[in-house]
């Protein structure tokens, strides 16, 4: 059975230095690292896994809680983190906690510390006093993407949030649609109860300060509210939409599937969009440009990777970074557009 001794003797190094290559766990020249992978190769050498980790103090393995797997944002931000998880190395192990409490705690308190990891990454949760706890007793350094943490708390040394700004995002994609002209602009999303991570109430907050900016109202009964799917919108934004007497030139979405909905409910009446009306979105779905609806990319994907290289740099005691925000700015026009926007 080939070792890592055999691997050692063909690269022409020490058997640490082979194993230093292998598991990252210190400095090697980069040439020499290519030889004994060559060796590794040639000789047809596999690790044990228990056997370096155990040596190196690292799992090469990193957790990821989310409460959905089904949605789009939830999956592009997955898909991201486990791209770079696979180009480092890394495996992932995956907690899906559905929309249910208990089955969250369960999993934060039970689940988790019998599962060794190098890091965790969580994904749009407020966060309660509890949970912080007991992901504090873990010792792992963990990434939020979105959520928040419970009131009146600091971040503490072991947390790294990557946020975005909803509430700016909304702002943007108001303001794309005042430069534009548009007076009239309804507002499909406005929902009672948040899914933990309040985004609905930023972007509504976003949305009405660009009004109040620029003294324009939008009526009561044109603030509609609707789910973030495209199905439980679609009946909401064709009842805005049907009185021609009474028609917003614009409607303004939270949500790409919402603007989704709102864009094939103007289509069954027979409008075009946006000639007829303007819809504009947020998130950044692949699908809305193709349908002719503007959207704010919060670019998920990059989300995800920007989360993993978070936790590996603070698994090797990088110091973390300090928040940011970069705006890539639309052109400005009818034709759909997309601005961009990251909170790290």
């Amino acid at each position: 059975m080939v070792g890592i001794k055999d691997v050692a003797r063909m690269a022409g190094v020490s058997t640490a230095t082979a194993s230093r290559a292998l598991t990252g766990s210190g400095p090697v020249a980069a040439a020499t690292r290519t030889r004994v992978q060559e060796a590794v190769a040639t000789l047809g050498y596999v690790a044990d896994s228990a056997a370096s980790s155990l040596a190196s103090g690292r799992t090469r393995n990193i957790g990821l809680v989310t409460p959905s797997v089904h949605r789009w944002f939830f999956a592009a931000v997955l898909e991201g983190a486990a791209d770079e998880l696979v180009r480092h190395g890394y495996d992932l192990t995956l907690y899906d906690v559905g929309q249910d409490p208990e089955r969250r705690s369960t999993v934060i308190s039970d689940l988790l510390p019998r599962r060794r990891l190098d890091a965790l990454i969580t994904l749009s949760f407020r966060l309660s006093m509890f949970e912080l706890a007991g992901l504090e007793r873990l010792g792992l350094p963990v990434i939020a993407v979105g959520g928040r943490l419970p009131a009146g708390e600091t971040l503490p040394d072991w947390f790294t949030a990557v946020q975005v700004d909803h509430a700016r995002a909304a702002r943007m994609a108001t303001e794309h649609l005042l430069e534009l002209g548009h007076r009239d602009i309804a507002y499909v999303g406005r929902v009672d109860e948040d899914i933990e991570f309040q985004v609905s109430t930023e972007r509504t907050r976003g949305f009405l300060h660009a009004l109040a900016a620029t003294g324009v109202r939008t009526p009561a009964d044109w603030m509609v509210p609707a789910d973030f799917t495209i199905g439980g919108t679609y009946h909401q934004a064709r009842a805005l939409l049907a009185d021609p007497r009474r028609r917003p030139t614009a409607v303004m979405c939270i949500s790409d599937e919402m603007a989704m909905g709102t864009w094939m409910a103007a289509h069954s009446l027979g409008l075009r969009v946006p000639e007829d009306v303007s819809v504009m979105g947020l998130d950044g779905h692949p699908e809305a440009a193709r349908l002719g609806i503007s959207t704010v990319d919060q670019n998920p994907l990059e989300q995800g990777r920007r989360a993993v290289r978070l936790a590996l740099g603070a698994r090797d005691g990088a110091a973390h970074p300090t928040g940011s925000c970069t705006t890539w700015p639309c052109g400005r026009g009818r034709a759909p557009r997309r601005l961009s926007l990251i909170h790290i």
